[in-house]
């Protein structure tokens, strides 16, 4: 069985609503995952937004969510989540903050990418990294990886 990822928010492709944006109470979705492979010993999520700032020309992605060190027998996070699962860590996002920052496009509609990755390792304490950090400490230790994308266009 591959894994994946969804949200009862949203479907794959689908818009995502408005109270989990900065138009809304800007509180993450739920996310439910299945499939993690027997021998994974940790997830990662990255949420990230590749669009950025203007879909018709985009210069960067901007990173919305990081969480590591994810247990792997975890099925996913709720609505809003407030206590992480134990031995989670955080990223850092692009506002300089750990947390959730949910879809706040400046121009057009952008799509909202939710990776999940399995890990055949836990990862060390990385100090609150960056996406590119944890990155180059992830290589060669993914094992699966699913995708959810929502999309989002203020003021509709």
């Amino acid at each position: 069985m591959d894994m994946t990822i969804t949200s009862s928010a949203f479907d794959h492709q689908g818009s995502i609503p408005k109270v989990h944006t900065c138009e809304g109470r800007d509180v993450s979705p739920p996310l439910a995952w299945s499939g993690v492979p027997a021998g994974a010993k940790s997830l990662v999520l990255i949420v990230d937004d590749p669009d950025a700032p203007d879909p018709a020309a985009p210069r960067m992605t901007w990173v919305h969510w990081l969480l590591y060190n994810l247990p792997a027998s975890s099925g996913g996070l709720a609505e809003g989540v407030q206590s992480l699962p134990a031995g989670t860590r955080d990223g850092l996002n692009d506002w300089k903050r750990i947390g959730y920052g949910g879809p706040c496009p400046p121009i057009g509609r952008h799509r909202y990418f939710h990776k999940l990755y399995a890990l055949d390792v836990e990862l060390p304490d990385l100090q609150t990294p960056n996406k590119k950090t944890l990155e180059q400490a992830m290589q060669r230790h993914i094992i699966a990886q699913a995708q959810l994308i929502g999309t989002y266009q203020k003021g509709c």
